[in-house]
């Protein structure tokens, strides 16, 4: 069988490297491990961008039939990622600061970089310029599931505090105590 690339049902190219099955297992020579750690994680973050998922769990690897199965199985291979080599590739892209453990007191289950927070900072502050709401306060409910949909959309709440930390550093936000909670004051570039 010769390597090609494969579109999804989703629309998302597969590399060709997915139509090799030494790909969906640990590889004993450190140096080809190496590689193969690097092309699942731009897989998986590609992959992630591409549908907008935040999180990957180690259980996504034990079942079938989840929003991940695109790239963790190959049925035309008949391959799948096992729970122990994706376990591996997410203590891999920890490392590398492309995801962290979410909860941070467990090794299962990551939350993903497919934008580093400093870029979802970017992309939070043009949204708050560009929709007018400059000097709003907001909630965190009102950023993450618009009336309109936008690029903030379904963001972890962790995802948007680190954000709003990073635009607060800049003078660009400031977390604001509110009835129900926080909520968050967004200002035009700083002048300090």
């Amino acid at each position: 069988m010769s390597l090609s690339t494969h579109q999804t049902p989703s629309g998302f190219l597969l590399p060709s490297i997915h139509s090799a099955p030494p790909f969906f297992t640990q590889q004993p020579n450190e140096s080809t491990q190496a590689i193969v750690l690097e092309q699942w994680t731009r897989l998986i973050l590609t992959y992630a961008r591409h549908r907008r998922l935040f999180f990957l769990r180690v259980e996504d690897a034990e079942k079938a039939g989840g929003q991940w199965d695109e790239i963790l199985r190959n049925e035309r291979i008949n391959r799948r990622l096992m729970p122990a080599h994706l376990e591996t590739i997410l203590r891999a892209m920890v490392r590398k600061n492309v995801a962290a453990y979410e909860p941070a007191d467990q090794t299962r289950a990551v939350l993903l970089y497919w934008r580093l927070p400093e870029e979802w900072a970017a992309v939070l502050h043009e949204w708050a310029t560009n929709t007018g709401q400059l000097n709003s306060i907001l909630t965190f409910y009102e950023i993450s599931d618009p009336p309109v949909e936008s690029a903030l959309s379904g963001i972890p709440d962790s995802m948007l505090r680190a954000a709003i930390a990073i635009l607060a550093k800049s003078g660009r936000a400031q977390v604001i105590s509110i009835a129900d909670g926080e909520g968050v004051r967004f200002f035009a570039r700083s002048g300090r």
